[in-house]
């Protein structure tokens, strides 16, 4: 597939088994990337993103790792180089999250929050920068409108979000130099498997984003896909460092 307009390129995006990620991964091959679709357990959703993929005449492997561990993280780039000869994008949407209200945090959630939602970023990013060539490079992280939003009972899954648009504006300081890009995306209320699995739909919480959202819906992974898309690409190529809110106008 030569056509789109990131042909030639390779990416590799965390977390994209399923929901926002499996969307972006099967938009970059659309647009012509190699794409990597690297998930943490479910084989199988990997597998039918790939699949899919490759029915529609693009390019996909997919790779376990868990983002929070080092060594995952540097055998997933080694495996994408070794498949695809190069890297061009890093897409980090790998995420988890559990609302609960203050009394019930713990430190073992914490911990699982921001070991994948932050560590995990910081060291795919780290591993991505090495791997990168001498045209720079683009990465896209997944936020969260709940930075802005800051709903009740997210404390914990908000301040990971909040550390990620912080190190997104770090990062594109610090890796310019490079010709790296760093970006942020951050959806509003997307109907996604998990928002099923946790039991939101048709809930009042559903309702409650829709009426928050001027655009009157849910977003779905595919209303994601294409910023990420643009970011990836040489359309901006003089964006840097911002934090760009794919929400349907939810604040």
């Amino acid at each position: 597939m030569k056509t789109g307009k990131l042909r030639d390129q390779v990416a590799v995006v965390t977390g994209a088994s399923k929901g926002i990620g499996a969307g972006i991964a099967k938009h970059l091959a659309a647009e012509g990337a190699a794409v990597v679709v690297n998930y943490a357990s479910s084989k199988e959703g990997a597998d039918q993103v790939v699949d899919q993929i490759a029915k529609r005449g693009g390019k996909a492997i997919a790779l376990q790792a868990d983002v929070a561990k080092k060594k995952d993280i540097e055998r997933l780039f080694a495996e994408t180089k070794k498949a695809f000869g190069r890297l061009d994008i890093l897409v980090n949407n790998a995420g988890v999250y559990q609302f609960a209200p203050l009394e019930d945090a713990t430190e073992s959630e914490f911990h699982r929050e921001f070991n994948t939602n932050v560590l995990g970023l910081i060291l795919a990013t780290q591993e991505a920068v090495k791997h990168f060539g001498t045209d720079g490079g683009s990465v896209i992280n997944i936020s969260s409108a709940a930075t802005s939003l800051t709903p009740p009972t997210s404390a914990i899954y908000t301040a990971t979000k909040g550390a990620v648009d912080a190190v997104t504006r770090v990062l594109a300081k610090e890796l310019g130099p490079k010709k790296i890009r760093v970006n942020s995306i951050n959806p509003g209320g997307v109907e996604t498997e998990g928002f099923h699995a946790g039991g939101f739909a048709g809930s009042d919480f559903e309702k409650q984003m829709v009426a928050q959202t001027p655009l009157g819906r849910l977003g779905q992974p595919r209303d994601i896909a294409p910023a990420v898309a643009f970011l990836a690409s040489s359309d901006a190529g003089w964006i840097t460092g911002e934090v760009i809110y794919v929400a349907g106008g939810m604040r």
